[in-house]
């Protein structure tokens, strides 16, 4: 079965998303109760849904009420978000890892190549006291996809760290250090050095922990710390199984089998296209057919802006939204 999924999800061509996501959305609509029961409750008859844009999407927050599940199966994995003291963490309860590691391993080598080309090093602090951190298990799994012996996880070591990144510079080793905004900024405080051969990704996620700061100023920092060089992004939440990446600016590019739509921030149930060659800007829905076993369809809290080329800015949050661990900066 997950083979066979894998095959329908992963493959083709980007023009099959559109009869990808209207199969997904009937199984889905059929075998997932909570789903079966929003699309009902909010008057949508599935069968005049022909569109990707007409899809009805589940609003985020039922992520942390509901066991979003299509059918009664025990997850392999369950993965919880950070959270904050006054709100409930989401839960995704994911059937078959095996799905996850396909979309995580395949968008990666969409962007970077081949993991094993990479030293990743995960500067992950209060991710990693949390077994159920979706981040850190991403991360992990491309440490082991890669193997290199320096590759690893970091929590406030920031003067190893340091030593590490000098050696591997001078190795001229190609080398990812994908951290959370307020560590990276801490070790950026503390040991500025040129790096010419690391790629410095940041997640979001101040937690608090700083004064917050727009994506722009933190990039600026770090340019500044690390040698004017391009600070990229991952953008990937608790209840999706695949990440978008920016190489820079902010502007994010899905995979083939993840899509981004914008919705009327007055108007739930409203979906802008972009037209005219045109940016369009409001709260962001997604589409990510690797939530084939829970729902591919999520009406995030985020707000940003999708360009007609498919890429898209973050912009921030809706007002009144829970703030989310890798989801606090604004641009």
């Amino acid at each position: 079965m997950a083979g066979e999924w894998i095959h329908k999800i992963f493959s083709g061509k980007d023009r099959d998303f559109k009869e990808k996501a209207l199969e997904i959305f009937g199984q889905q609509y059929q075998d997932n109760p909570v789903y079966h029961a929003y699309v009902n409750a909010i008057g949508i008859d599935p069968s005049s849904v022909q569109t990707p844009d007409k899809i009805p999407f589940l609003p985020i927050s039922f992520f942390k009420t509901h066991e979003i599940k299509c059918g009664d199966y025990i997850a392999e994995a369950v993965f919880e978000s950070s959270g904050t003291t006054q709100s409930a963490p989401s839960r995704h309860f994911v059937k078959d890892l095996t799905v996850y590691h396909e979309s995580l391993i395949r968008g990666f080598e969409n962007r970077f190549g081949n993991p094993a080309d990479w030293c990743i090093i995960g500067l992950l602090p209060s991710y990693l006291e949390r077994s159920s951190s979706s981040l850190v298990y991403m991360v992990n799994k491309l440490i082991n996809c890669g193997k290199h012996p320096m590759s690893g996880f970091y929590l406030n070591e920031y003067e190893k760290l340091s030593e590490t990144l000098k050696e591997l510079e001078k190795g001229n080793q190609k080398t990812i250090l994908i951290g959370v905004t307020f560590a990276l900024l801490d070790f950026a405080e503390k040991y500025a050095k040129p790096l010419r051969h690391t790629l410095i990704m940041e997640t979001g996620g101040m937690k608090g922990r700083k004064e917050e700061l727009t994506r722009n100023a933190v990039h600026n920092i770090l340019k500044t710390a690390f040698g004017k060089i391009t600070i990229h992004s991952e953008y990937g939440m608790t209840e999706l199984l695949s990440q978008a990446y920016s190489g820079g600016d902010g502007i994010f590019n899905c995979p083939p089998w993840m899509k981004i739509l914008i919705r009327n921030e007055d108007d739930p149930f409203e979906v802008k296209l972009p037209a005219n060659n045109t940016s369009v800007s409001g709260a962001i829905n997604i589409i990510d057919l690797a939530n084939i076993h829970s729902c591919s369809f999520i009406a995030t809290d985020d707000v940003g802006k999708l360009n007609p080329d498919g890429s898209f800015e973050v912009i921030g949050r809706i007002d009144g939204s829970d703030l989310r661990g890798c989801s606090l900066m604004s641009v």
